[in-house]
C-alpha cells in the first residue's frame, strides 16, 4: 500500500484523526503525505519531539563556539549553581544526567508558561542524584536548563534562537516553533485524546513520570494542555509545534546539505549522536541509549545505533538514520499510548521505500 493510502486508511478507520509524514534521503525530499489535516503546512504540537530541535540548536551554537559541552551551566547562568549544581555541565543536561527532572507538586500551568519564574524554580532545585552519575529523563526541566543557557549565550529567547540559527537557514521559519506567535494559532490542528491520558492515569502512584516529572494532572502532556492558547504561545524548549516537513528537513540538514545548507559537520554529528549513556532510565524505568540530547537506536527508528532523534508524548517521532542518509518525521493529532505501533510501521514503510528507490 502506498504511504498516502496508509494515512488515508488510518484516518478513515479512526485510528488517527490527523497525521503528517515526511522524509528526506540524501538531502532531498523522499515523501510527503498527510491526512485528516488541512495540508502539509498545518502546525501540530509534537510535545517532546521538540527536544530534538533544542539539541540541534545547542549543537549549532557549540559549533560556533558560543558554548562548550564540558562547561558548567553556571558559567553561563550563575544562579543555576545553587543547591549542589555548580558542577552540572551542558553535557549532563543533554544526557538527562543533571539530576533535576522534578518539579514542585504545586506548580500551575500559568507558572509553567512564565519563563522567568520557571528559571527561578529550576535554579532552586536540588539534584535527586549526584549529577553525571546516572540518567533520568528531564521531561520539562530539559527545556529551561538548556533554554536559559541558550538565552544567556545568544541574547535571544530560545524561540528566537531556534528561528535564527536553525529554522531560517533551512527555510522553515514558519513551520518550526517552541512558542507560537499569536498570529499562527489558527494554523494549529487540535489534539485529541486517543489513549495517552488514560495511560498516564493508569500509572502506579509512585511512577516517576506522574510523581516527579509532571507531579500534578495540570502538567501532564495531554490534549487538554495543548488546547490552551497560553501554553502554545509560551517559549518552552522541552516541546515544539511544527510540521513533519520541518522536522524531516532539520534532521536531513544534520546528515548532509539541504539546498546548500548543512547544520553541523559530519564529525560533530557523529560525536553528538554516539551513545553517551545507556541503561535503565531513572524516570522512564526502561532502558534507553542517549546521545547528546537525542535518543539513539529506539525501536521505531529501526533499533540501529546509527539512528538518532526524539519522540513526543502521544506518539510523534522524528529522527535521522545515518546509515541510510534518511530522515523521517511523523506528527499527529491523536495522542496514543506508548504501545501503539503506528509510528514504527510508518517508519518501516519509509525505510522500505528508500530501499526500493535507491
Amino acid at each position: 500500500m502506498e504511504l498516502q493510502e496508509r494515512l488515508d486508511a488510518l484516518v478513515a478507520s479512526g485510528a488517527e484523526s490527523g497525521v503528517q509524514v515526511a522524509a528526506y534521503r540524501d538531502g532531498r525530499p523522499l515523501v510527503e503525505a498527510y491526512a485528516g489535516v488541512a495540508g502539509p503546512d498545518t502546525l501540530i504540537h509534537g510535545f517532546s519531539t521538540g527536544k530534538g530541535c533544542t539539541a540541534t540548536l545547542v549543537h549549532v551554537l557549540a559549533a560556533r563556539g558560543l558554548l562548550d559541552y564540558e562547561a558548567p551551566i553556571a558559567r553561563y547562568w550563575p544562579r543555576f549553581a545553587a543547591r549542589g549544581k555548580a558542577e552540572v555541565t551542558v553535557r549532563h543536561a543533554l544526557t538527562h544526567s543533571a539530576g533535576i527532572p522534578h518539579l514542585p507538586r504545586s506548580l500551575t500551568v500559568a507558572e509553567l508558561c512564565d519563563w522567568d519564574h520557571m528559571c527561578e524554580v529550576v535554579a532552586d532545585l536540588r539534584p535527586l542524584w549526584e549529577p553525571g552519575t546516572d540518567s533520568g529523563y528531564h521531561g520539562w526541566t530539559f527545556g529551561w536548563i538548556l533554554g536559559e543557557t541558550v538565552r544567556r549565550v545568544t541574547g535571544l529567547t530560545p524561540g528566537q534562537a531556534l528561528r535564527e540559527y536553525v529554522a531560517e537557514p533551512l527555510g522553515i521559519a514558519d513551520e518550526l516553533y517552541f512558542g507560537l506567535p499569536a498570529s499562527e494559532l489558527p494554523r494549529v490542528a487540535p489534539l485529541v485524546e486517543g489513549g495517552w491520558e488514560a495511560y498516564l492515569a493508569g500509572l502506579p502512584a509512585q511512577a516517576p513520570f506522574t510523581r516527579l516529572i509532571a507531579p500534578n494532572r495540570g502538567l501532564w502532556t495531554t490534549a487538554g494542555l495543548a488546547e490552551r492558547p497560553g501554553y502554545l504561545l509560551a517559549d518552552l524548549p522541552a516541546c515544539a509545534t511544527l510540521t513533519a516537513r520541518a522536522a524531516a528537513r532539520m534532521y536531513a540538514a544534520l546528515l548532509g546539505e539541504v539546498d546548500g545548507v548543512r547544520l553541523l559537520s559530519p564529525d560533530r554529528v557523529e560525536a553528538a549522536a554516539r551513545t553517551a549513556v545507556d541503561g535503565r532510565d531513572r524516570m522512564l524505568l526502561v532502558r534507553y541509549a542517549k546521545g547528546l540530547g537525542w535518543f539513539v537506536g529506539m525501536t521505531p527508528m529501526g533499533g540501529e545505533p546509527t539512528t538518532f532523534g526524539h519522540h513526543g508524548s502521544g506518539g510523534s517521532l522524528a529522527f535521522a538514520d545515518r546509515a541510510r542518509g534518511l530522515s523521517f518525521a511523523f506528527v499527529h493529532t491523536r495522542l496514543v499510548a506508548p504501545a501503539d505501533p503506528t509510528a514504527r510501521k510508518l517508519a518501516d514503510a519509509v525505510r522500505a521505500l528508500a530501499a526500493e528507490t535507491a
